[in-house]
């Protein structure tokens, strides 16, 4: 088996990426701590031609160094907003005809495999801090807690990691 070259990938231009039909949904990054969880997010986002992320909080903005390491050039394909704050962001998202989506480990969650999208809905994600998750603020006025099953003994995933799980798992159940 060959590896494929990069230009044998076929991969979207920027300008290209910018006028393509965007996956309704948007990642809201919760004072997310890491830049480097910061830059996989916006990568995720372009590999699944995400509508946005959405900054809030203490999150990272670009132009930042690790975010830039870990995005490599995501940062310029993909739209991007900040907010000082993740209530606010997600009831203008709300506002906007998005259901809001926590991702955490909360009484009433649903487990990730048994969600189903709605056809022709508009979904925000809402990742929560490395440590302490998704504020209880936030938890208040979302429509639906998500949350990925985990038979070892942590208690959590890596935010980078947790993100491209549950967008990969909306992607294909959207697309497919």
């Amino acid at each position: 088996m060959r590896k494929l070259k990069l230009q044998e990938l076929n991969r979207l231009s920027i300008e290209e990426f910018k006028q393509l039909d965007k996956t309704p949904i948007v990642v809201v990054l919760d004072n997310i701590r890491s830049a480097l969880n910061v830059g996989s997010a916006f990568r995720t986002a372009d590999a699944f031609a995400l509508d946005s992320i959405c900054l809030c909080g203490i999150t990272a903005q670009p132009p930042h160094r690790e975010i830039l390491k870990t995005a490599i050039g995501a940062t310029t394909s993909v739209n991007w907003i900040y907010y000082k704050s993740s209530v606010e962001c997600c009831e203008k998202l709300k506002a906007e005809g998005y259901t809001i989506i926590a991702i955490e480990q909360a009484e009433g969650s649903i487990e990730l495999q048994d969600f189903q999208p709605k056809p022709n809905q508009k979904y925000a994600v809402v990742m929560g801090n490395e440590v302490k998750g998704v504020e209880q603020a936030v938890m208040n006025i979302v429509d639906v807690c998500i949350e990925i099953p985990q038979y070892g003994t942590k208690h959590s995933l890596n935010v980078s990691v947790c993100t491209g799980i549950v967008v990969w798992d909306l992607f294909s159940k959207m697309k497919f």
